[in-house]
């Protein structure tokens, strides 16, 4: 597991990484942070009125005590793993992507080695930093467009605009929060997210953003994808950040459909196992 700068600064990103190791009884998970900062442009927003100042909804403290990170950095971690794969792995990025093209860039010789990266990022609508941004690829366009148009390695990009279709409401909610004294801390961790999200979109559900494209890391073709060259705006203006369907160029997997009643069901029951 790695670390990135993203909704609160990296050293809470990483405590936050490594409580959530030690609830879920993962101490023999390697850590390590990564990227403090975007690679070119410094980030514009963070996302504390979303996830509270401690990134966990306030929660943080209520949480086990962090698992510590180890020495090697996210680039030298993931190139580590690589090195002695006995298979292609999967890389999931689940924020900006930053960590995920400082390693395409450094160790160009590893990327044989990644089956390929499943990012949760981007929107080929709407989007939810501004109009036409989603958050993680407006924290690093720079990082988000230097993936997105390379060929070595595949991408599958999960956006905004089906993750917001996968939300999950009380009842999955409830469900979760009754599923074990593990399960009942992240519930507590969703309900400022909760009430942040109910607050702008006027609907009592979470969109499970992150979860959505690790299922489909773990169960490819949970979701249904569309092949489409992509860039993204690394501009200084109102754009900056948009994920932009073009005619040519290196083809992006784009999640563009799923059954979110199953997805959420399956995200469920894989959350409920940590009882």
């Amino acid at each position: 597991m790695t670390t990135v700068f993203g909704n609160v600064p990296l050293p809470l990103t990483t405590e936050n990484a490594g409580r959530l190791l030690a609830l879920g009884g993962r101490a023999d998970v390697p850590l390590a942070a990564g990227a403090a900062r975007p690679l070119v442009h410094p980030q514009r927003e963070r996302a504390e009125k979303w996830h509270g100042g401690d990134g966990l909804g306030g929660r943080a403290a209520q949480l086990p005590a962090p698992v510590a990170p180890g020495a090697p950095g996210a680039v030298e971690l993931m190139a580590a793993v690589l090195r002695d794969a006995s298979e292609p792995v999967t890389v999931a990025p689940v924020g900006p992507i930053t960590n995920v093209a400082l390693l395409l860039a450094v160790h160009p010789e590893l990327a044989p080695k990644i089956a390929r990266i499943v990012w949760m990022g981007g929107a080929l609508g709407a989007g939810n930093t501004t109009g036409v941004s989603e958050f993680n690829a407006h924290s690093d366009p720079e990082a988000a467009h230097r993936v997105l148009t390379q060929s070595d390695v595949p991408v599958t990009m999960v956006p905004l605009d089906l993750t917001q279709r996968c939300a999950a409401g009380p009842e999955w909610l409830d469900a979760l929060a009754g599923g074990g004294p593990r399960c009942a801390e992240l519930a507590g961790v969703i309900t400022h997210y909760r009430a942040a999200h109910k607050a702008r979109y006027g609907r009592d559900a979470v969109a499970v953003h992150d979860a959505v494209a690790v299922l489909e890391t773990i169960v490819p073709g949970t979701l249904t994808t569309s092949g489409m060259p992509l860039q993204v705006a690394c501009d200084l203006g109102p754009a900056r950040g948009a994920t932009v369907p073009v005619p040519d160029g290196p083809v992006t997997q784009v999640a563009t459909d799923a059954d979110p009643d199953a997805v959420l069901a399956a995200i469920r029951d894989r959350l409920l196992t940590l009882g």
